[in-house]
């Protein structure tokens, strides 16, 4: 495997804890507006707001509600990396590491995580967003455009993911997968995915080089 060159970060519930705030808030328009689908936070997992809008709510006035709601909600949240993810995204590239986030967020949504982080942008060299490709996960377009735009092969590239979807994707494009255990046990996500992590605490670019040589 070659070095690496590429590090690709999914974003809620990978690097920022926010899948329990967006469990509740799905949780409760699925509620008023889909409750013949109980399940509804989780069904909607990992895909892109225009897919949800798309497969769930095609009345018009609905979509325009549901939106509104959660532009008002993303407003509202709370967005906190986890323990050891900025140390580890230095240390990479301090080491001529690309980071980059792929994420099904839109813009909109980022803007609102902006205004709670406001050096966002200038912790990584790029940011990919709903708007950027057309197929979300599991679909692995969106992995493949990030190693494309940094020119790079997919074996000097990494995906850190934590959503079933996300690691489909990963592993569907064919890039090194390593899944996060902070939303689904280590259990189950174990075998979709190339290698598991608990957290990012203590995590360098050394051992991540490690990881990726004796498990590839």
């Amino acid at each position: 495997m070659k070095k690496l060159k590429v590090a690709l970060f999914d974003l809620d519930g990978t690097l920022i804890d926010t899948e329990g705030q967006y469990t509740e808030i799905w949780g409760a328009i699925g509620r008023k507006y889909r409750p013949d689908l109980p399940d509804f936070s989780q069904v909607i997992k990992g895909t892109t707001l225009t897919q949800i809008l798309d497969n769930y709510f095609p009345d018009k006035e609905i979509r325009h509600d549901v939106v509104a709601e959660l532009d008002e909600k993303e407003a509202g949240m709370r967005y906190e990396f986890y323990d050891g993810a900025l140390d580890f995204i230095a240390d990479l590239r301090r080491h001529g590491v690309k980071c980059a986030i792929v994420t099904s967020s839109n813009k909109k949504k980022m803007e609102s995580l902006k205004k709670q982080v406001p050096d966002f942008d200038d912790l990584f060299d790029r940011v990919l967003t709903s708007e950027d490709f057309t197929a979300s996960k599991p679909n692995p377009d969106c992995y493949l455009l990030g190693a494309r735009v940094f020119d790079a092969t997919l074996d000097e590239c990494v995906v850190f993911e934590d959503a079933f979807t996300g690691l489909q994707a990963g592993m569907s494009a064919g890039i090194f997968t390593i899944g996060l255990a902070t939303c689904n046990s280590r259990e189950a996500i174990e075998d979709k995915c190339n290698y598991v992590l608990d957290n990012f605490v203590g995590l360098t670019y050394d051992k991540i080089e490690e990881i990726r040589q004796h498990n590839s």
